[in-house]
């Protein structure tokens, strides 16, 4: 088939953050997160487990999962990324993490509190949360080629991210405003639930993993029509043992590379960091906050909006002066929100108490929200764009796959050592401490990455 042309390819390819963000927005942080926590809490205290230390637990058994999830991820990415390059192929498997992503959503309808299983809960969040990311991995291979200049490629991917955060934003507010009921069983637009969904079996929340599926299946269709692979000449069809060669090869040459290695490195552990803010956000509102998840929902749209503006800006200001600043900035930003969100309690700020029912707790969460969605998007905006400067123009999917595997190679150190945290300390409060440790490695190792990599000419 004829190339779609630059304009079109461009628009499809933003469709893939539109249709897929909404995995992140409203299954791993704002909605079925904090029912996953509510619900296996509710679990472990019918089972006679004390109610704080069923939090904590509940939020372990979250970050055990969601570990396991990233260990096969950072197993395969850079396996299949060789793969791929070598045959010149990304959209078959595309279609296939897509199905995934599908299938995992769509199956979290069956979660119901009356006979919820952690093992299958956590089962299809990760097949779908594996899906979603390995699609990411190949989507994201093709923002070289949409452009030929590098300064502007940081600005289409800026622009990608916020029109990704913008559909986050939609989807979550049709989520709280047609389904999911407060209190007193109105949504937030004043409405019963749609379809009659009752909320004293939770339908009104779990119609959230169908909701995701349906919404990918159906925004996904401008990605699929407009992105079409370039052909590779000489490429062979998927011939495993080339790809790996391929990569043992690129792996044995990263000594070579510092500054990639070095940005492989830094990216590997603020980007965890930040993930275990995004996962553990809405974990820590509802066990520490008590807030409702209408109420968390309501602090993702505020993070969303501000991510998406602050995409946007990111975008123009890694275009004038590259990526490099708006990453440092961006995680100095977030170290201050992590330290914030710690000194946070129902009825303290940084040790001080305050008085009964004070809203200053939730007022400074909200300002956190906004903080995390605006410098987390604008930072793996950026970081995606720095990795095309850092990467072999050549092999470029291999370059995301080692991106995701050094992603996902300490993706399960966050969650790990949250929930190990969690454990030892019987305080989600105090679990969340170690994200701070690991924004403060990856601005350390930034200081070996050279802005326009080792393959610049």
């Amino acid at each position: 088939m004829a190339q779609t042309g630059g304009r079109k390819r461009i628009w499809g390819w933003y469709f893939f953050d539109w249709a897929s963000q909404p995995y992140n927005t409203l299954l791993l942080t704002f909605i079925f997160g904090p029912y996953f926590a509510q619900t296996a809490t509710n679990a472990l205290v019918e089972g006679g487990m004390e109610l704080g230390a069923a939090k904590a637990q509940a939020q372990a058994y979250w970050g055990y999962g969601l570990a396991l999830a990233g260990v096969a991820i950072a197993v395969l990415a850079p396996i299949l990324g060789a793969v791929a390059d070598s045959s010149g192929r990304r959209m078959p498997w595309i279609r296939l993490f897509s199905a995934m992503y599908v299938v995992g959503a769509g199956a979290l309808w069956w979660t119901a509190p009356a006979d919820f299983s952690l093992l299958w809960a956590l089962f299809f969040f990760g097949i779908g949360l594996v899906g979603m990311e390995f699609a990411t991995i190949f989507t994201n291979a093709y923002l070289p080629e949409l452009h030929p200049d590098a300064d502007e490629r940081g600005r289409i991917s800026g622009d990608g991210w916020a029109f990704g955060y913008a559909g986050g934003v939609l989807a979550l507010i049709a989520m709280i405003a047609l389904f999911q009921s407060g209190a007193n069983g109105r949504t937030m637009a004043g409405l019963t639930p749609l379809f009659g969904l009752d909320p004293a079996t939770t339908a009104d929340t779990r119609i959230v993993g169908p909701l995701t599926a349906i919404w990918y299946a159906v925004f996904m269709i401008p990605f699929f029509l407009y992105v079409r692979d370039r052909p590779k000449p000489g490429a062979v069809q998927y011939r495993v043992g080339a790809g790996l060669a391929d990569l043992v090869r690129t792996l044995r040459g990263l000594p070579k590379h510092p500054s990639l290695l070095a940005y492989l490195g830094s990216s590997m552990f603020y980007r965890d960091a930040l993930n275990g803010m995004y996962t553990f956000g809405g974990v820590y509102a509802l066990g520490v906050l008590d807030w409702s998840i209408q109420e968390i929902g309501i602090f993702g749209i505020l993070a969303a909006i501000s991510g998406a503006v602050f995409c946007v800006l990111g975008g123009r200001i890694d275009r004038r002066i590259g990526p490099m600043p708006v990453i440092v900035a961006c995680c100095v930003i977030l170290i201050a929100t992590a330290c914030l969100i710690i000194s946070l309690g129902p009825n303290s700020v940084m040790g001080v108490s305050l008085p009964e029912g004070s809203a200053l707790p939730d007022i400074l969460f909200y300002v956190a929200g906004a903080s995390i969605g605006a410098a987390g998007g604008a930072l793996q905006a950026s970081s995606r764009n720095m990795l095309t400067r850092q990467g072999n123009p050549e092999r470029m999917t291999e370059a995301f796959g080692l991106y995701a595997l050094s992603g996902k190679a300490t993706s399960f150190l966050a969650p790990a050592l949250i929930a190990l945290t969690s454990d030892l300390t019987g305080s989600q409060r105090l679990g969340i401490t170690p994200v701070v440790g690991l924004f403060i490695v990856g601005l350390i190792l930034l200081a070996w990455v050279k802005p326009k990599g080792d393959f610049a000419t």
